[in-house]
């Protein structure tokens, strides 16, 4: 197996660092032909993969704050509509569905 560097540029708010990146070849193909589709270099869809991760990873860190929790709760509010059931009536769902294998709904 051979083992190819793939440089990237990490760009920060003073200067563009190099850094390098084993894959195997296999993983190189298949990561360049991605990038090819969407019309990016293999460094810039790499950038952007790693940009995406890290923005996944952030936003499912812990609510710290009060201010981070009612944001999260307006963002909430925002994507639901309808009401939301009574306990009673969750209870109701759960119930049917022991009995008969489905949700209820």
């Amino acid at each position: 197996m051979h083992t190819y560097y793939v440089y990237a540029y990490i760009w920060s708010t003073s200067m563009t660092d190099r850094i390098h990146i084993l894959l195997g070849a296999v993983d190189k193909e298949r990561f360049r032909r991605l990038a090819a589709r969407e019309g990016k270099t293999l460094s810039a869809w790499l950038r952007d993969a790693a940009r995406d991760r890290a923005a996944t990873a952030e936003a499912h860190e812990g609510l710290e704050t009060e201010e981070e929790l009612r944001r999260f709760f307006e963002a909430c509010d925002a994507r639901e509509s309808g009401r939301e059931p009574d306990w009673e009536e969750h209870e109701q769902v759960i119930e049917a569905s022991k009995t008969s294998g489905g949700t209820g709904t």
